[in-house]
């Protein structure tokens, strides 16, 4: 069953079409990534999907309603959303921005849930030992780690993330894989941005493979991620060897 669909959806920048007419749905209980080269459209397209931008043309709707019409509050509540731009101006403490992912709950009967889904997310993304530091001293990598956090606590049925393993370590790579798989077999729907093309196959259950602004294909890794049409997309000629039943996408040096 599709929560949240988008039909015909195109973007407009300065005269310039950044989407073309993509179609595509977005599943409770799995982990859909969206792929291609730098200028693709994926994070615009994943903006559009979580109703951060308004489409030129199309229609997006989340369980049969125009995402349109959800107000910001309502759509805080549905999906969590998090950037490539983990920045903070103000030196606020690591716990008080996990803390900020609790804030469309502030009067709600979920309230009462904060405490453990700060603590959860902390967990989550072992930055439980940084909970007293200041955001604005933290790594690259520790400031991507407690953004995540601050999305995990947001507990929302689908989670936006746009290339969350982009500052991180091989340890905290796979973590973040781990944690994707773990909300999608909670029920939830993950939809990811990653460059990294071996990423998107070891954990996707589908992989949408975007070039120039469109939808080239969409499906199972092992479907999407070959040899032929990443050489097409990448204009670089590959090979793609299965390990563990995933494919790994290896440059033809």
């Amino acid at each position: 069953m599709s929560l949240l669909s988008a039909r015909s959806v195109t973007v407009d920048l300065d005269g310039r079409a950044v989407l073309r007419d993509v179609d595509l749905d977005i599943r409770s209980g799995e982990v859909l990534a969206l792929v291609g080269p730098n200028g693709a459209g994926k994070s615009t397209l994943l903006s559009v999907l979580s109703g951060e931008r308004a489409p030129t043309a199309g229609l997006v709707t989340l369980d049969d309603r125009e995402l349109a019409t959800f107000s910001p509050l309502e759509l805080a509540q549905r999906r969590a959303v998090l950037t490539q731009d983990n920045s903070l101006s103000f030196p606020f403490r690591v716990i008080e921005v996990i803390q900020m992912g609790r804030a469309p709950w502030t009067r709600s009967a979920e309230l009462a849930d904060d405490a453990r889904a700060v603590a959860d997310a902390a967990t989550a993304t072992d930055v439980g030992h940084l909970a007293d530091r200041r955001f604005t001293e933290l790594s690259g990598g520790e400031r991507a780690r407690v953004s995540l956090a601050r999305v995990l606590a947001q507990e929302t049925g689908i989670v936006f993330l746009d290339e969350p393993t982009a500052a991180l370590d091989l340890r905290h790579q796979e973590d973040v894989l781990r944690l994707a798989r773990s909300l999608a077999a909670s029920g939830r729907a993950v939809v990811v941005v990653v460059h990294d093309l071996s990423l998107a196959g070891a954990v996707a259950d589908r992989v949408a493979l975007l070039s120039g602004g469109s939808l080239v294909a969409v499906g199972p890794p092992a479907e999407v991620l070959t040899a032929e049409a990443i050489s097409e997309v990448y204009g670089l000629v590959v090979r793609v060897v299965e390990i563990d039943g995933k494919p790994h996408i290896v440059p033809a040096r």
